[in-house]
Order: structure tokens, then C-alpha cells, then sequence
């Protein structure tokens, strides 16, 4: 997928207002209408022009496309990084697959419905529900965020800040992003994919109506140690050869404390053990799965080639025996 520059194809600078955006793109529209225009690809440059200005005429799209684009020049092969939109707050206006559709692949990727927070309720149910069909008339409009939290904060739950940048159009037209900064209850077990719900905290209401509701997705942040798939959380536990060979009783360190775990005589790198209800404190709990790694110590001392040399010839013993 190519990188596409909705500026270059505007022909506006980056930080162009928007008047000068609106003006750029009924300039290129009365040159490329299909309908009025003698210009061979008048079509696909007209589609061109509509996804622009379908971007940089909405601050929130153009906000979090300016965050992702900074580094891409047009042409270049792209692929979007991981919650490359997290931290900014969206409304409810999104495209449905269908619209989003009649763009490129590019767009469609970025802004169509379930993509880059754009969308509801980001494809996973709500932590405390998700959002409710049939708003009452002057209710204020849902909004939406990707928030980053750490594996440690759902095992524990608690309360943190989140900062939040909600993109605004200034008195001039330009665009600028505005800080907003929460206190938010994180539940404990809470999963990756996940949202909590902060009523009220979303678009102000009309004629006295309540404000709408901001709903934060949840998302765990690349763990060193952890990974976790649904409510099971996964880890690679180093052990001895010997500790393999004869079994052991080994600690294993997770985010809640420690936990004493059995590992079976005779165990191979690669072997899985599962302790039953170790994993996200959800409910039901989830369970640790550890991955064994047989570790070898190095043979870098007299003494310790001794013993691998005393071992090669005292065990009847060829990894490679299945082959033969």
C-alpha cells in the first residue's frame, strides 16, 4: 500500500486553514468534474481530490493523519503501525465500509469504520456495555479514544491520568489539538480490546440535554516479559538443564506477585505449563500459560568443559536418534 500526501494533492501547505483547503479543493473541482472536464483521468483525479478533501477538511482525520504522516513521502510503501492513533479523542463520524470503499485502500485502512478508532464500539464489546442505539434528541455525541495501558495495570486495576488530544479548528481556521487530561478507573482484569465507558464525558448535549459519553479502548502496551492472548497471559520461563531433566518447584514472577510452579522431570524447551486460573484476574480468571527454555551454561571454564566432556561419555545419549 503506497502512502498518499493529501496536501501535495490539495496543493496546500501543511498548515493551510480552512478556508484555503475549501478553496484549493473547488479550484481542482471545477478543473477535474467529470462532468465538465477534458481531462483524460479527469475520474480518478477527481476521486483523488474528493478523498483529500474528505480527510483535511475534518479535524479529527486530519489531525491524527498529520501524527501518522510526518515521516511517509507519496509513493512510499506503507503499512500502519500498531495503535499508531492512540490518545486521540474522535467523535462518533466515521465511514461505513461502504463509503469508505469508494476511496483507495490507503483511506480505507486509516478511516473506514473499525479502523484507527474510528467507528463503534471498535469491534469489541464495552467493559460496562457498549453504546446505545436511539439517543434521546439533543443528547450529546458519543466520543471515542484508544488509550495504552500496561499488563501490570490490569492485573492490579486502580486509578491513572490519561491525556488526551482533542483536535480543534482556531478562530483562523487552523487547526490546533487540545490537551485533556482524566482520571479514569481502570477495572480490575480488564482485556486488551475492551472499553470503559465515562459517562458524560463525551459531546455536550443541546437544549439542556445530557453530554454524551466518551468510551476509552483499551489496549496493552508491548510487555518485555508478558503477552496475553484473550484472558491467558503468556511468558518464557529460562530453566537449567537440569532443572529440565529432574523437574524442579521454580518462582515465577507476575504482575500481582510471585507463584510457585511445578515443572515436569524430563521437560524439553518449548513445553508448555498451565496454571489454572493465573492469568487475568477476570471473571472467570484466566490461566498463565509458561513456555519452557532450556538454557545451557556455557562450557567457558576448565571445570565446566570437564563435566559436558564427563556427561558426552557417561550418557548413552544422541539428540539426532529419531533421524537415523
Amino acid at each position: 500500500m503506497e502512502f498518499k500526501d493529501y496536501y501535495e494533492l490539495l496543493g496546500v501547505k501543511r498548515d493551510a486553514s480552512e478556508a484555503e483547503i475549501k478553496k484549493a479543493f473547488r479550484r481542482l473541482a471545477r478543473k477535474y468534474h467529470p462532468d465538465v472536464s477534458k481531462e483524460p483521468d479527469a475520474e480518478l483525479r477527481m476521486q483523488e481530490v474528493n478523498e483529500a478533501y474528505a480527510v483535511l477538511s475534518d479535524p479529527e482525520k486530519r489531525a491524527a493523519y498529520d501524527q501518522l504522516g510526518r515521516s511517509y513521502r507519496p509513493g512510499e510503501e506503507f503499512r500502519p503501525p500498531p495503535d499508531w492513533d492512540a490518545g486521540f479523542e474522535f467523535s462518533d463520524h466515521t465511514f461505513s465500509a461502504e463509503e469508505a470503499a469508494q476511496f483507495s485502500d490507503f483511506f480505507a485502512n486509516l478511516f473506514g469504520r473499525g479502523r484507527a478508532g474510528f467507528g463503534d464500539p471498535f469491534g469489541a464489546g464495552g467493559f460496562r456495555g457498549s453504546a446505545r442505539p436511539g439517543h434521546a434528541p439533543g443528547r450529546g455525541e458519543d466520543h471515542h479514544a484508544k488509550v495504552m495501558l500496561t499488563i501490570e495495570e490490569s492485573f492490579l486495576g486502580g486509578t491513572r491520568q490519561i491525556a488526551l488530544r482533542v483536535p480543534r479548528l482556531d478562530s483562523n481556521g487552523r487547526l490546533t489539538l487540545e490537551n485533556r487530561t482524566l482520571t479514569v478507573k481502570i477495572p480490575k482484569g480488564i482485556r486488551d480490546g475492551q472499553t470503559i465507558r465515562l459517562a458524560g464525558q463525551g459531546g455536550p448535549g443541546t437544549g439542556g440535554a445530557p453530554a454524551g459519553d466518551l468510551l476509552l479502548q483499551v489496549r496493552f502496551e508491548p510487555h518485555p516479559r508478558y503477552r496475553v492472548e484473550g484472558r491467558d497471559l503468556h511468558l518464557t520461563l529460562p530453566v537449567a538443564p537440569w532443572e529440565a531433566a529432574l523437574g524442579a518447584v521454580l518462582p515465577v514472577t507476575l504482575p500481582n506477585g510471585t507463584l510457585k510452579v511445578r515443572i515436569p522431570a524430563g521437560a524439553q524447551s518449548g513445553r508448555q505449563v498451565r496454571a489454572r486460573g493465573k492469568g487475568l484476574p477476570s471473571d472467570p480468571p484466566g490461566d498463565l500459560v509458561i513456555t519452557l527454555r532450556v538454557v545451557l551454561p556455557p562450557a567457558d571454564t576448565p571445570a565446566a568443559r570437564a563435566l559436558y566432556e564427563k556427561m558426552a561419555q557417561e550418557l548413552d545419549f544422541d539428540p539426532r536418534r529419531e533421524e537415523h
